[in-house]
């Protein structure tokens, strides 16, 4: 059996799409009358309550966007400040904490390293200051109690 690859275009794929709603909304209705008076009531109850919620966030939000001042229009996210200005202390602002945290990321580094290199100067010191002999630098045992953290 060979398979066929179907191309719909935009129209025929919202065709599909409004088909497949009608049927949803179909069988929704017959299942509808299935349901007890109280509970559809308290459905009812609970749809308008939502479309009430989405009219005043409909409402507050045009409102938010744009506010008159003094003749004017005040629109949210607009700046008050000649455009060259504001646009150079918005790049700085946003570069700045991408070079703190570069900068505390060095100064670990830093930090790491000069433990790593304390550290090997105080082994370094210890065995020059010790009488050992030269075949303990070959033992394997002598290297593990290099490595063993000192108490």
């Amino acid at each position: 059996m060979k398979k066929q690859n179907i191309v719909l275009s935009s129209s025929g794929v919202e065709a599909l799409q409004a088909r497949f709603g009608l049927r949803v909304a179909a069988r929704l209705s017959e299942s509808s009358r299935d349901i007890p008076h109280d509970i559809t009531e308290r459905l009812k109850a609970a749809r308008e309550m939502a479309l009430e919620r989405a009219r005043l966030a409909r409402r507050t939000e045009g409102a938010g966007a744009e506010q008159s001042v003094g003749g004017g229009t005040l629109a949210l996210g607009a700046s008050n400040f000649p455009r060259g200005g504001s646009d150079r202390w918005f790049k700085l602002a946003s570069v700045l904490p991408i070079i703190a945290l570069l900068a505390g990321l060095y100064f670990i580094e830093h930090l790491h390293v000069n433990s790593q290199i304390k550290a090997a100067a105080e082994i370094d010191a210890a065995l020059l200051s010790d009488d050992v002999p030269p075949a303990a630098y070959s033992d394997p045992g002598f290297v593990e109690f290099l490595k063993a953290p000192r108490d």
